[in-house]
């Protein structure tokens, strides 16, 4: 499915872009971004969302976060942090180790993305 994001203010420094861009999205992959030069878009058939001058940019990575899952859930847990995390504008996490047993081995790591695999809207 097509996606087009039009009339936001593109901040891309990895692409070196700032400015007036309109972006589509094909199955939620970025498939083109257009500058917003007043020329017509192709938007037959496709999900349009209007930014309304609103910032648009890249997803944002978090390398310092505390999930404290397992042994702490009432503070924190995998579901809950992940969620957290994506409504703030973040893709991706590195949780940090501090939980009960600590996240300290290739086990208890496979445990913690296979987790995550189910319940974690970003990247892990």
């Amino acid at each position: 499915m097509k996606t087009w994001i039009v009339n936001g203010y593109l901040l891309d420094p990895g692409q070196g872009r700032e400015g007036k861009y309109h972006i589509c999205l094909e199955d939620g992959i970025v498939a083109e971004v257009v500058l917003d030069d007043g020329s017509r878009l192709p938007l037959e058939g496709a999900e349009v969302i209007d930014a309304g001058g609103a910032y648009v940019m890249p997803g944002f990575l978090d390398l310092h976060v505390h999930l404290r899952e397992p042994g702490f859930e009432e503070k924190e847990t995998i579901e809950t942090g992940t969620k957290a995390a994506a409504r703030g504008g973040f893709t991706g996490i590195c949780p940090m180790p501090n939980t009960k047993p600590a996240a300290d081995s290739a086990e208890r790591i496979a445990w913690l993305l296979e987790k995550a695999a189910r319940v974690s809207p970003v990247h892990v």
